[in-house]
């Protein structure tokens, strides 16, 4: 840890921490609108569940393979420019899809504009840009901004879940095309400030080491054992978050009740992304990486054992206290192996493959029930892709330790 006297931080650094928060929330409901709306599309159309799933999948693979190119224009000229284009790509995409006709414009306004162009703006370069301003409360601040998740559910799922039962998806859409044009654009600007001038130091490992002997944590090794992991938590984490709406009403639950859990799922995990930030400030973003993973699987778990109200209202509130805890330690391990001039296409790389782990999540569940005909199967397919995380993580915190241990041991 760097001593005070020579932190970075200033006030203006919880400002920016506000602001993107504020814009990383409004964006995220597009995609909420997407799985809010999943059956309704699909009856509409006479689709199967998996034709609006795989437009899902589209969008987060796009949110994943435009946030590197987004993260590198951060890295370039900073964060403004690449929100705001963000912003308005999400503007026009929701123009789109409230027009869609059949599934090319529903991909194409989903994939392309709302992911590939606009959400692709939202997380990965805003989680970087925030890494700049902070030091020593990195881990709260970046948790901070990820819980725009969590808020995002806490306060759209209620009001979209009402407009699509009032008004239907399309008009939906269209609403929040309008939003967010006076919303997310003007937010926009107040992101014009850079991050203070950071010291070029060597990045900075859990424990005190010299140059010498952090060379040895083969850091590009590490980044692509992070990269397959992250796949595997995240596909289990899509699971309930898309098909959650859909489930409670195949067990014969109106859809207020299911996006009731929805709600209480994104709640817990507004509170709990930040207490595991504060954590992670304390014991290291891999070991807390590791208690998010194991309490995810076991929610996944008791999702493919519980068909009652009761039981999946707890298990909703068991997966928002677990998953929360997850992705904000990537970013926290990338600071930690790597410099800071390379922070904003490293961490969206990695949240590339975050996305495609949702991605193949949130198909895999709808064709898993199209196969079956019940999502059990699917949140055990969840359970032992997170269970495939864990391992991961768990090996890569033993390599860190033992390479830790043998630096220590070495004469200065």
């Amino acid at each position: 840890m760097q001593n005070s006297s020579r932190s970075v931080e200033v006030p203006y650094g919880w400002v920016i921490i506000a602001i993107s928060l504020l814009i990383h929330t409004i964006a995220l409901a597009a995609p909420t609108i997407l799985f809010v709306a999943l059956k309704p599309i699909a009856a509409d159309f006479d689709w199967p569940r998996a034709v609006p799933s795989l437009a899902y999948s589209l969008l987060m693979i796009g949110s994943g393979f435009g946030g590197v190119a987004m993260g590198w224009w951060m890295d370039k000229r900073g964060i403004m420019s690449p929100v705001l284009f963000g912003a308005v790509m999400l503007v026009i995409g929701a123009l789109l899809a409230s027009q869609a006709e059949g599934r090319a414009s529903l991909y194409i306004a989903n994939g392309v504009l709302i992911g590939l162009l606009g959400k692709a703006a939202m997380i990965a370069p805003l989680m970087a840009n925030a890494t700049k301003w902070f030091d020593r409360r990195r881990g709260l601040a970046v948790a901070i901004l990820a819980s725009g998740q969590g808020l995002s559910g806490l306060v759209w799922l209620p009001i979209i879940g009402s407009l699509v039962a009032d008004v239907g998806w399309r008009q939906t859409y269209l609403y929040f095309a309008i939003f967010g044009l006076v919303t997310m654009v003007p937010l926009s600007f107040l992101l014009r400030p850079r991050p203070p001038g950071l010291q070029q130091s060597p990045p900075q490992s859990q424990h005190p080491v010299n140059n010498r002997g952090l060379a040895r944590f083969h850091p590009g090794g590490m980044q692509l054992v992070m990269w397959v992991a992250v796949i595997g938590c995240c596909a289990g984490m899509a699971i309930p978050i898309v098909h959650l709406i859909s489930y409670a009403t195949d067990l014969g639950y109106s859809a207020a009740r299911g996006a009731e859990m929805l709600t209480l799922l994104f709640t817990a995990a507004f509170f709990s992304r930040i207490a595991f930030g504060a954590v992670a400030d304390r014991i290291g973003p891999t070991k807390t990486l590791m208690i998010g993973s194991f309490c995810q699987a076991s929610a996944l778990l008791f999702f493919a054992m519980v068909d009652s109200m009761f039981g999946l209202y707890a298990a909703a509130l068991m997966f928002g206290l677990g998953f929360a805890g997850i992705m904000p330690c990537y970013p926290l391990l990338i600071r930690t192996l790597f410099s800071v001039e390379q922070a904003g296409w490293r961490i969206a790389a990695q949240y590339l493959f975050a996305a495609s782990g949702m991605a193949l999540g949130g198909w895999m569940a709808g064709w898993i029930f199209d196969e079956t005909g019940t999502y059990t199967y699917a949140f055990l397919t969840g359970a032992a892709f997170t269970l495939a995380n864990l391992v991961l993580v768990c090996g890569m915190h033993v390599h860190h330790t033992r390479t830790l241990l043998r630096v220590q041991a070495q004469p200065a």
